[in-house]
């Protein structure tokens, strides 16, 4: 391993560079990234998450699998329905950041729900 310039930290291996790549990848639809900073705030069925996000139910369900065969988020069942959730900190710690300073740089405050299509997302 080589050592950055930046403050002595060493780059990392190949596969996990490749493995956060593909979790970016993953993030870097405007849908998918309002569904996880969605289930950042709580946990969600399908329905909740379509209405919140202003996507149809197949749409978001597809969505969801996606993000869930990538780890990003689980699910569990509560009687008929299925929660979905993120139970990684990290992952809602980086999308709860990224979205919320780029969030306040266009001058809407964090706390503010809004909704990515707006923005032209």
């Amino acid at each position: 391993m080589s050592t950055g310039t930046g403050g002595g930290f060493q780059d990392p291996p190949a596969e996990v560079l490749a493995e956060a790549a593909a979790a970016f990848g993953l993030l870097a639809t405007p849908a998918r990234l309002h569904i996880v900073w969605a289930l950042a705030q709580g946990e969600s069925d399908v329905t909740g998450l379509a209405e919140r996000v202003g996507g149809t139910l197949p749409s978001v369900s597809q969505h969801l699998t996606k993000l869930k065969l990538a780890g990003l988020v689980r699910s569990r069942r509560e009687g008929r329905r299925q929660v979905y959730l993120v139970d990684d900190p990290d992952v809602v710690t980086v999308v709860r950041l990224m979205v919320g300073q780029l969030a306040e740089r266009a001058g809407h405050p964090a706390q503010e729900p809004v909704r990515l299509r707006e923005l032209g997302a």
